[in-house]
């Protein structure tokens, strides 16, 4: 077998790729920076540091930028490094949320910007056929706006129970999955090249640990309100997954005061109160919109129609007695809530956080709950940091992956 000179050699050098990913979550938190600055920072030698350095730019993830670093100064000049983002051809990521009425695709570069999206609806295609469907959508968008640039990868995020190492979903009660082989079913829709998969609540907590704010590197849990309603909880920058990765399933957690009945038998269970299904089916028995959509619903209040405004802000305050709870129980640095008006609205935030803070006994600082940092560019940063978030923690073996597929090629 033929290897590449970044193939598995340097990827089986454990303190090798080690050093490459501190010295790229280095820069990528502080770049542009001078390499002496990424020594001071990472604790790293300077020596190892330039090793790495050379090693990430000759690989396309790091790039030399013209001006020196506090130019002006005495003795030789400090050249800045940086992510290779931005237009001059840096590497891409693809990503696609598979939602139940929708997929959407993103395009993202290496600090997890969209450069391009695209929503895909599942109108008419049955569970079954809906990978391969997906996957070929996903490579026609693929194909239209990489341009040329160099694709490291797709990083696919989906509701309910995923095994991320398996790149399986394990079950998936809406679309009445069980032990879905989803990476591989992409990957052939997609032609080749590699997927990896994970719970969309992971995926968003992972977006907030590389992109989002300082506090969630410390812990945060992440709430995930659509069709489907799940959780995911991250400690010290990294997310939980629990034996089989089975972490994060909320969809049963009583909401207080909370009488909807629920499929499992009893009531109050949050899935029941607050997700986009029950959202819809309540307004559609109300007369607000004529099918049961919570998109629909949005729309509505935007619009102004109060009684739409109220169904919102009902939801808001049942996500946040769940919130509440979970706050007394994990007591997070960071609290972020992934529900559609909220992101859109700081007015249903805020009941969220005022319900929340009324109910819970260790939290009396509404700033801890948050929106996502991405705003309404969440669902596609999240899928691509499925992918991103392996390569910052082990930079040479994406890329040494990635040009071995393409000398087979």
């Amino acid at each position: 077998m033929t290897t590449t000179p970044h193939g598995s050699r340097m990827a089986g050098d454990g303190r090798r790729e080690a050093n490459a990913a501190t010295v790229l979550r280095t820069v990528l938190d502080h770049g542009p920076v001078a390499r002496s600055t990424v020594a001071r920072l990472s604790g790293l030698s300077p020596a190892a540091v330039s090793r790495q350095a050379t090693d990430l730019t000759r690989l396309g993830l790091l790039r030399e930028l013209p001006e020196p670093a506090g130019g002006g100064g005495v003795g030789r000049p400090q050249i800045p490094v940086d992510l290779h983002i931005g237009a001059s051809g840096g590497p891409v990521v693809g990503g696609v949320h598979l939602g139940v009425p929708s997929s959407t695709f993103g395009l993202v570069d290496l600090r997890g910007r969209v450069l391009a999206r695209h929503s895909h609806a599942h109108d008419g295609i049955a569970p079954d056929e809906l990978p391969a469907a997906v996957g070929r959508e996903l490579r026609g968008f693929l194909d239209e706006h990489t341009r040329g640039r160099p694709l490291l990868g797709v990083g696919a995020a989906v509701g309910g129970w995923v095994d991320p190492a398996e790149g399986v979903v394990v079950r998936h009660d809406a679309f009445g999955w069980r032990r879905r082989p989803l990476a591989a079913e992409l990957e052939r829709g997609l032609g080749g090249g590699a997927v990896r998969l994970d719970n969309h609540a992971r995926s968003i907590a992972q977006s907030e640990i590389l992109f989002g704010r300082p506090a969630a590197r410390r812990s945060l849990v992440h709430l995930f309100i659509g069709n489907v309603v799940d959780a995911a909880v991250g400690l010290a920058g990294v997310v939980h997954q629990g034996p089989g990765s089975a972490a994060g399933d909320v969809a049963h957690l009583p909401v207080p005061d909370s009488t909807v009945p629920c499929p499992c038998g009893r009531t109050g269970c949050l899935e029941a109160t607050a997700s986009n299904t029950a959202l819809g089916l309540t307004a559609v028995r109300r007369g607000i919109v004529p099918e049961p959509d919570a998109f629909l619903v949005v729309d509505a209040a935007a619009a102004g129609d109060r009684r739409a405004d109220r169904l919102l802000r009902e939801r808001a305050r049942a996500v946040g007695r769940a919130t509440a709870l979970l706050l007394d129980v994990l007591n997070p640095d960071l609290v972020v809530v992934t529900e559609h008006s909220s992101v859109l609205e700081p007015e249903y935030l805020e009941e969220i956080r005022g319900a929340a803070i009324d109910l819970s006994h260790v939290c009396d600082d509404p700033e801890r709950i948050v929106s996502p940092h991405a705003g309404p560019a969440t669902l596609p940063v999240a899928a691509g940091t499925v992918l991103l978030n392996h390569l910052f923690r082990r930079p040479l073996e994406v890329v040494g992956e990635l040009l071995t597929q393409k000398g087979r090629s």
